[in-house]
């Protein structure tokens, strides 16, 4: 006997949210070799003194259509960690995006590690080198600064894309150098 009740079994579907999707870690990092980004840029930070006034961010993004978004959302189960934001203000196109040195240091570098990737690989490996070395705090010092923005400048086709030139970050990071006191 059929029911005519709107609330029951047969409809439960259309009013619960859909599971997240369980991914092979295999399967992942293949995504993530297509349509992910590992990137550090360079920003300016009038606090960063020892730097010339310049501050490094690396972030892990992965971007996809809206439509597509329970693929971001199982990606934060995979990874343990990193939240999801819209590309841009009216963008159709999601971001899985994780920023915090201590979760790109505890999830992401270690799942690429046991999962690696073939087309961003040695993007990953100077990513991975730089969020390390920023835990060791190594870009507070002149040298280890130097050592990070070259291995930030080799990464996504050389840098080609940066407005600024690694030259004009080095003069600040070296003149500021030469004008502490000794």
């Amino acid at each position: 006997m059929g029911s005519e009740n709107p609330s029951g079994a047969d409809n439960q579907q259309e009013t619960t949210r859909s599971p997240i999707l369980e991914l092979d870690p295999r399967w992942v990092a293949g995504f993530v070799d297509g349509e992910g980004c590992f990137s550090v840029s360079v920003h300016r930070n009038s606090n960063a003194k020892s730097t010339g006034g310049w501050q490094l961010h690396p972030a892990f993004h992965v971007y996809q259509h809206e439509r597509y978004r329970a693929v971001l959302e199982a990606l934060v189960s995979v990874f343990g960690c990193g939240g999801l934001r819209p590309k841009g203000p009216n963008s159709k196109v999601w971001t899985f995006a994780v920023d915090g040195l201590v979760a790109q240091e505890h999830h992401v570098v270690p799942f690429f590690e046991r999962n690696p990737l073939v087309i961003k690989a040695r993007d990953f490996d100077a990513y991975s080198a730089i969020v390390r070395g920023m835990r060791r705090k190594e870009h507070l010092e002149r040298t280890g600064f130097e050592r990070l923005v070259r291995l930030a400048y080799a990464m996504n086709f050389a840098g080609k894309q940066r407005s600024r030139s690694i030259g004009e970050i080095l003069a600040g990071s070296s003149e500021t150098a030469r004008q502490a006191p000794h």
